[in-house]
């Protein structure tokens, strides 16, 4: 790599990334991936391929069960076949020279070619997936770490909170710190160690991909099984011989049994009981409150609180009434006195079991995070003279994208911009360089007759036998079932998958 390095006195300079660190004999750069290593630049981390566990004698556990950090050695779909990553593969910086490793292979009879790089991308960030019902922030408040914004509360989706982090403007247009404290929050993330952000006017956060999200101290469990009318239909067989209303607490749509149209059918009668907030269709109401960490994600405590006084011309003494939130977590039940007030009484046993049941069918809540960046033209220069080239090739699904094998989403529209699931990549796929930026794996895999047709370095290819080496570092495929060689991934013309 001395192509990589000019000396200067007892220094030498790294020309890996545009900060152009001086680095002395031992020490490391700024980004600690690069090291002075008696006169030589040396890339720290290792080249890393993802090869079948059976081939190296490793028994295949399931994906972070042996604890925070650890690789899933799992089978390939064509065991035994190994394919390079461009973790630790090092950059093409300044861009004009090619990828660093442009590797050939046969693939059940076709000559493949992969190409990596790790991407330096300003152009990148985070989206970011909470599964809870808690109030975290309302849509657009701005999400903080150390006091820094780094992005904001996106519109919440089926039962989750989202948040989009990062971006050009964090990483470069504000002052020195919020790029610094965006982009190791970014890293972090990334790289799959929890962060701790808070939401303007609302809730301390932490995020963890793959974990579940602590919300204001608070370690949560379940994602909801549906709005209050998703789980009133649900459950509502299960309600309508042991009740006579059942209200599902709410932020968005609470549900109330005998208007719902499950409770119609099922020959619930009116109840009398009357919810506060904005009546939308028969048993769905909007605002019945704030919203909150209590019930439902909303601000309720007590959850009486959203009932008006009961319709003394249908109600009934002894009315029975349960009210419980989409988790299963919060539940009471009440029976009505004589003055047609919700008396609390015990939980019956078969309504106990109702409860039980919507918690049986909710999921772990989970933090997702996916990285999410534009390829740009320097980075394609490294895989062609004709960047462009590249492009048409992806969309015409000649060549398919990776990051650290796991496969990429690539959005329509121009450019390359690709979205991954960090838990999918190996453990610690992603650097960063201070100017400030975060360093990504990118692969490009393709027929080595169409990379010799969108005018790659085709000088540069070298056969997989001469990269797989004792000093790579060598993983199971945490997903199974992406096989970035896989044929499905491919539209070749005139072989009838076109």
């Amino acid at each position: 790599m001395k192509d990589k390095a000019e000396r200067i006195a007892d220094k030498i300079r790294c020309d890996a990334c545009p900060v152009l660190c001086y680095i002395a004999e031992g020490r490391a750069g700024a980004c600690d991936r690069y090291a002075n290593h008696g006169g030589t630049l040396v890339r720290l981390d290792p080249l890393t391929i993802i090869e079948s566990a059976a081939s190296h004698g490793v028994k295949a556990v399931p994906f972070l069960k042996g604890g925070e950090g650890t690789d899933w050695d799992g089978d390939l779909v064509q065991g035994g076949r190994p394919f390079i990553t461009a973790v630790g593969a090092g950059t093409t910086y300044p861009d004009y020279k090619p990828a660093p490793f442009i590797v050939s292979q046969n693939v059940e009879g076709v000559d493949m070619v992969t190409v990596v790089t790790e991407g330096i991308f300003s152009y990148c960030g985070v989206k970011v997936k909470i599964d809870t019902d808690r109030f975290i922030g309302h849509e657009r408040a701005v999400v903080r770490v150390d006091g820094e914004p780094i992005g904001h509360v996106m519109t919440s989706e089926y039962g989750s909170k989202m948040l989009s982090l990062g971006g050009v403007e964090h990483l470069t247009s504000s002052g020195k710190k919020e790029g610094r404290v965006t982009c190791d929050a970014l890293l972090r993330l990334c790289n799959r160690e929890p962060v701790e952000m808070t939401v303007d006017d609302g809730a301390t956060v932490v995020v963890q991909a793959g974990r579940a999200p602590v919300i204001n101290g608070v370690e949560e469990k379940l994602m909801r099984v549906g709005c209050g009318s998703a789980t009133i239909g649900m459950f509502a067989t299960q309600w309508a011989q042991h009740a006579d209303e059942v209200v599902v607490v709410d932020d968005h749509i609470t549900g109330v049994l005998s208007e719902h149209q499950s409770g119609k059918l099922l020959g619930v009668p009116p109840s009398g009981i009357r919810v506060k907030g904005r009546r939308s269709t028969p048993g769905r109401y909007f605002q019945v409150a704030q919203p909150g960490t209590g019930w439902g994600g909303t601000d309720v405590e007590d959850p009486l609180t959203i009932l008006k006084d009961a319709d003394p011309e249908v109600a009934w003494e002894g009315l029975r009434l349960l009210m419980v939130s989409t988790t299963g977590e919060q539940s009471a039940y009440y029976e009505l006195d004589a003055d047609l007030r919700p008396e609390p009484k015990p939980l019956p046993d078969d309504l106990r079991a109702s409860v039980e049941l919507i918690a049986e069918n909710c999921e772990p809540s989970l933090c997702s995070v996916l990285f999410m960046a534009g390829a740009g033209g320097s980075l394609r220069a490294g895989v062609t003279k004709n960047p462009v080239k590249l492009t048409h090739s992806v969309k015409d699904s000649l060549t398919y994208v990776s990051c650290g094998g796991a496969g990429a989403y690539v959005w329509p529209g121009g450019g390359i911009t690709v979205m991954v699931d960090v838990t999918e990549m190996p453990s610690n796929s992603f650097g960063y360089v201070p100017t400030p930026a975060l360093v990504a794996p990118i692969e490009f895999t393709m027929r080595l007759t169409d990379y010799i047709a969108l005018g790659g370095h085709a000088g540069q290819v070298r056969p997989i036998e001469e990269v797989v080496t004792d000093k790579v570092r060598r993983v199971g495929q945490i997903d199974s079932q992406s096989d970035p060689m896989a044929r499905h991934n491919y539209r070749w013309p005139g072989d009838g998958h076109s």
